[in-house]
């Protein structure tokens, strides 16, 4: 499609970046098959310092994709992936593909009831999941229930020295294998999944036009929903992401996955980028300096993308324990504002460039970042990608741009864009912007910028009350209706205040009942059983009302105006 807006950011871009990309033809699947082609002897991935090359993980890809076919799973189907980052991971992730399955990705640390709200939306028959939340699956009510569950033991890819070192008789090795696997019954091991023959060749994969994911997102809404990308917008947004650093050969990167995968931000990055680039892709479960820093002394990343308590924490983890961080030439920071005085730091023990980038999960999911160059610009979210289109508009006549300079909602359109969330019309209807110029419509962000001459993006304000801590989207309804559910609670409004570690914390602000005083400890564990960690609210404050609109709903801006005011 024919650009036919004014791109002012066009003029402050790297050298080398050009200013569209080819349209993309090929799945994500052709992607990675290119790689097993070109640097079939070269190291794909890496976990605990146990190899894999890139022959051996088009081998059981191919072996995987089988292995699935013989489940059931047809081109179309959604397959439900519930994993930690690992090598099977990437070896499951590309198997669906391969079938022209959809991938559906869940975070493994998710309560029982987020995961069944997940499953009950997506319908998926086939999960393939760690070995640790086996248990929360097969629990699921008969009308979630699923055919078939692959079972994951994360620890048959380490290397078989620590895989003994984990049976020891002693009591750290039992604790330590006890949080990374657990027997199950009634599963497919998956081990015997890539046993299987290799899968017909014959046998049609996905075309660029169809899905390959349901990414879960709270949206611009508050409620969570499932994005649906494209292999085309996934494979753009790879492909934008190559186009922003030139000076990376492919066939050269060492890039650590320290994000998890299933978020759009690591899989993007990770799963995708890093696999096109021919790169060696490091794989930690969990982020943990110690465990970084180790794999650091032997082979530094030169490209590095976290999130800026992660580059805050490895620079001081670094320097205590005189580790050099030389030769990390790029690293890029997403989901939630990024400090100058994390960025100086880390550029003076690296000696490369820590940028900030912007992005949503409806947008594959990078959007702008700063070029890696010395024009970036602190305080900003950086240029628009190449091939992507911004307008800033009045958020109550989104038809209608803003002065130049001025504040104002940020819309977008490019091929990383989704067309809409799973099953839901009505909510993607809500937040596209039709085009009056023949192209396609807009994406309306909910996020307020600006954009100054040179085309750098500074975002001042959302309108969506989304919650951003630690780069994982918290929507507040979903934590309401969990601290409501206490028997003390009245009523309830979740918010997020300014955290200096974590960018918002989650703050519940709640109306107790008649009688009842509060007990913040107890409210807290009480939301720890419906909801993962990041969720949970770090501080429970009582007030006597909420404030409400003429028909009745709460007011969660008014709600944090008073907090913050004291």
């Amino acid at each position: 499609m024919a650009i036919t807006t004014p791109r002012p950011w066009l003029g402050s871009y790297a050298d080398g970046v050009p200013h569209d990309i080819d349209e993309q033809t090929g799945s994500l699947f052709d992607l990675v098959r290119e790689s097993v082609e070109q640097y079939g002897d070269q190291v794909a991935l890496e976990f605990f310092e146990r190899t894999t090359s890139y022959a051996e993980l088009g081998e059981q890809i191919e072996r995987a994709a089988e292995g699935l076919r013989l489940l059931g799973v047809q081109k179309g189907d959604p397959v439900a992936i519930v994993l930690p980052n690992c090598p099977q991971h990437i070896v499951a992730f590309y198997a669906v593909l391969r079938l022209g399955g959809i991938v559906v990705e869940h975070n493994p640390l998710y309560t029982p009831r987020e995961l069944r709200h997940q499953f009950e939306d997506h319908g998926a028959r086939v999960v393939i999941a760690w070995d640790k939340v086996v248990d929360t699956i097969q629990a699921f009510p008969a009308d979630v229930a699923v055919d078939a569950i692959v079972s994951v033991d994360v620890t048959r890819a380490m290397p078989f020295l620590t895989r003994a070192l984990l049976r020891l008789p002693i009591a750290k090795a039992r604790a330590s294998r006890a949080a990374l696997t657990t027997k199950v019954r009634g599963t497919t091991p998956w081990r015997r999944l890539v046993a299987s023959e290799r899968i017909d060749a014959h046998i049609i994969g996905p075309e660029a036009s169809d899905v390959a994911l349901i990414q879960y997102t709270s949206g611009t809404t508050g409620s969570p929903k499932g994005a649906t990308l494209t292999h085309a917008n996934l494979t753009t947004n790879a492909a934008q992401s190559r186009a922003w650093v030139p000076e990376i050969e492919r066939g050269t990167a060492v890039v650590y996955a320290v994000l998890p995968m299933f978020h759009a931000y690591g899989l993007t990055l990770c799963l995708t980028f890093a696999m096109s680039m021919g790169a060696r892709l490091v794989l930690f479960p969990r982020f943990d300096p110690e465990l970084v820093l180790k794999v650091v002394r032997k082979r530094p990343p030169t490209f590095l993308p976290a999130v800026p308590p992660i580059y805050d924490r490895l620079t001081k983890a670094a320097a205590a324990e005189g580790v050099s961080l030389e030769g990390i030439r790029i690293a890029i920071s997403g989901a939630m504002p990024l400090s100058p005085d994390v960025v100086a730091p880390w550029e003076a023990a690296t000696g490369g460039y820590l940028v900030e980038g912007y992005g949503l999960s409806e947008c594959s999911p990078v959007l702008m970042a700063n070029p890696v160059a010395p024009n970036r610009r602190a305080g900003t979210v950086g240029l628009p990608l190449p091939s992507t289109e911004v307008r800033v508009v009045d958020p109550d006549a989104p038809q209608t741009d803003v002065a130049p300079g001025a504040e104002g909602e940020l819309i977008v359109r490019g091929p990383q864009v989704f067309s809409g969330y799973w099953r839901k019309p009505d909510e993607t209807e809500a937040v596209f912007v039709p085009a009056t110029d023949g192209g396609a419509d807009w994406f309306r962000t909910g996020d307020i910028v600006s954009i100054d001459a040179e085309g750098f993006v500074r975002v001042v304000d959302r309108i969506k009350e989304l919650i951003i801590t630690g780069g994982f989207n918290v929507a507040p309804s979903e934590v309401e209706e969990a601290v409501r559910s206490h028997p003390d609670v009245e009523d309830c409004a979740v918010i997020g205040l300014p955290d200096d570690h974590s960018g918002e914390q989650v703050v519940a602000v709640v109306v107790l009942k008649p009688g009842a005083t509060l007990d913040e400890p107890g409210i807290r564990e009480h939301a720890r059983g419906e909801l993962t960690a990041y969720k949970v609210p770090k501080r429970v404050v009582a007030v006597d009302d909420l404030p409400r609109s003429l028909i009745g709903k709460v007011l969660r801006r008014e709600v944090r105006n008073r907090l913050l005011n004291g």
